[in-house]
């Protein structure tokens, strides 16, 4: 089987599944017995400045009849003393000596506090710190948090300080509530952090209940945002860690990233890897079904991993990296039509119905071959759905409704026009990005079809 083995900056674990900074990672009691499943690491939940967490502290999103698509949460760091959390910490490493056991801090702007509680987690043993810039709630109206990780300023000025302070890898977790994650990252990596970590939590609110009016969570009547995560999260913290490991600067002088954001599946695990993540941390999985899930992360990761022929897991990081374009530089000549297997077709109409009035109009309603008006039709033969080729953009939203897999597929077709992207179009015909009347003209001149 394919080596998990992970190495983080000089952090070793088994594997790459850690959990995340979070209430799974609150107390040694929990951390010893994810450790008994076979977790590779944790994040012991942030320790800091004293706190007061609230009732109720959590809001779930739910869609379907699927409990916990996501989570909302206006839980705060850790509200045990702070001697009680690095006395267990102590503790847990003397046990599991072979695991990833990091702890999480975030204490106010102030250098000399910074320098204090990066002492006492070293005293501990514990193998790194992660630098908490993410929490979106409660401790981001304190000055901590989020309102650290969205000033790139802050971010390098209190990350120096931990790194001029510590002996052993200072990791830095980004938030996501930023337009743009790249500036955060780079002060990350100015001030000589050994890692990043993302994403945190999503600013949000989970809903309203519309018999009471309520905000959910409902904390004595009053609601408000709290930090997004689970499932949903998933394609958001994709799309940043992407950003992240497609940065020209961060190539240039990479670090290693753990990333999480909707982890549940060894195969949401595998998507993360690709993407250039050499650690995996998992909070909402674990909050919903247990530690037990371990079981089916580490065996799944290594059976795929062997599929591709991989030893270890580290040769799948960042294999997906090259393939991160822009818009700019897609061909403009690719070519995919929609194509129905009439053997699967269950003639449930959802393609027609999708492309009619959501898409472009390139799907037909047939009754013995002849097209026919779905609003008059009188007859009793079952109506089968047939794409006009010709007409067809290939889009793609119709083989996404329908509930039968493979009955749709996309299909590459020649080119109609040659190929050119739009950037090649900017630097050589920039009237056609610009005029109308030329854009017109250009289509004409290649044989776009308008339909």
């Amino acid at each position: 089987m394919a080596d998990l083995t992970t190495n983080f900056a000089g952090v070793r674990s088994p594997n790459p599944f850690w959990l995340a900074s979070a209430p799974p990672t609150n107390s040694a009691y929990q951390i010893n017995k994810a450790f008994e499943y076979g977790w590779g690491g944790a994040v012991w939940k942030t320790i800091g400045d004293p706190v007061l967490n609230v009732c109720n502290r959590y809001g779930a999103f739910e869609y379907g009849g699927k409990r916990l698509v996501a989570i909302n949460n206006v839980e705060l760091i850790s509200d045990r003393p702070i001697e009680v959390n690095l006395k267990e910490i102590r503790e847990v490493k003397r046990l599991w000596p072979d695991r990833a056991v990091i702890v999480s801090a975030m204490v106010s702007s102030n250098e000399q506090a910074w320098k204090t509680v990066v002492q006492q987690i070293e005293d501990t043993g514990a193998d790194a710190i992660e630098l908490n810039y993410g929490c979106p709630h409660g401790m981001s109206e304190r000055g901590m948090g989020a309102a650290v990780g969205q000033v790139p300023e802050y971010c390098e000025m209190i990350t120096g300080w931990v790194t001029s302070a510590a002996s052993i890898p200072v990791i830095v977790k980004l938030t996501p509530n930023v337009t743009n994650i790249i500036p955060p990252a780079h002060a990350a990596l100015n001030a000589g952090a050994d890692g990043i970590s993302l994403i945190n939590t999503i600013n949000s609110i989970a809903g309203v209940d519309l018999d009471s009016f309520e905000i959910r969570p409902n904390v004595g009547g009053k609601g408000s945002h709290g930090g997004y995560a689970g499932p949903a999260v998933r394609p958001i913290a994709l799309h940043l860690l992407s950003q992240i490991t497609s940065d020209p600067t961060y190539q240039a002088r990479p670090v290693p990233i753990s990333g999480m954001g909707g982890v549940e599946t060894w195969r949401d695990a595998a998507e993360f890897m690709l993407l250039g993540a050499t650690s995996i941390q998992v909070c909402t999985a674990v909050m919903h079904y247990g530690f037990r899930i371990v079981h089916e992360l580490t065996t799944g990761l290594s059976n795929w991993l062997d599929e591709k022929g991989a030893r270890q897991a580290e040769e799948v990081v960042g294999a997906s990296v090259e393939r991160i374009s822009v818009f700019g530089d897609f061909d403009l000549s690719f070519r995919t039509v929609a194509t129905i297997d009439e053997s699967k077709c269950i003639q449930c109409n959802l393609c027609y119905v999708a492309c009619d009035e959501g898409a472009h109009q390139c799907i037909d309603l047939t009754a013995d071959g002849l097209r026919i008006d779905p609003d008059t039709y009188e007859g009793g033969t079952t109506l089968q759905p047939v794409v006009r080729e010709d007409d067809c953009v290939g889009c793609d939203l119709c083989s996404l409704v329908c509930p039968v897999d493979g009955c749709i597929t996309m299909v590459e077709r020649p080119p109609k026009i040659p190929p050119v992207t739009w950037n090649e179009l900017v630097r050589t015909r920039p009237e056609v990005t610009t005029d109308w009347d030329a854009m017109v003209a250009y289509r004409e001149e290649v044989g776009i079809e308008i339909h």
